[in-house]
């Protein structure tokens, strides 16, 4: 099954610069070959779900690894069975609209 899922993954008991967090999980992402959109709060991601989910565990696991005692993570999940959608026909749809 496709999803495409908002991700943020908030470290907790590490200070308030959160970048090198969200860097380590962007890596993750990239290492894994998912199509994902960085956002100011969150992160999109779009693929199937099983390799989805376990990057959200690979992130989970490396912001540990950098030392965060903690982590809080907020995921909403978005899936479709009428057909394929991607991440830019989601804002795209919107965009056009406001045009």
């Amino acid at each position: 099954m496709k999803v495409i899922v908002d991700l943020c993954v908030v470290p907790i008991g590490v200070g308030i610069d959160l970048a090198p967090y969200v860097a380590a999980c962007q890596q993750v992402l990239q290492q894994r070959g998912l199509k994902h959109q960085l956002g100011p709060n969150s992160t999109a991601i779009e693929g199937d779900w099983g390799p989805v989910m376990e990057a959200v565990k690979a992130c989970h696991e490396v912001v540990h690894e950098l030392g965060a005692p903690r982590i809080f993570t907020s995921l909403k999940i978005n899936s479709r069975t009428d057909r394929d959608q991607a991440l830019e026909e989601k804002t795209a749809a919107v965009q056009q609209l406001l045009a």
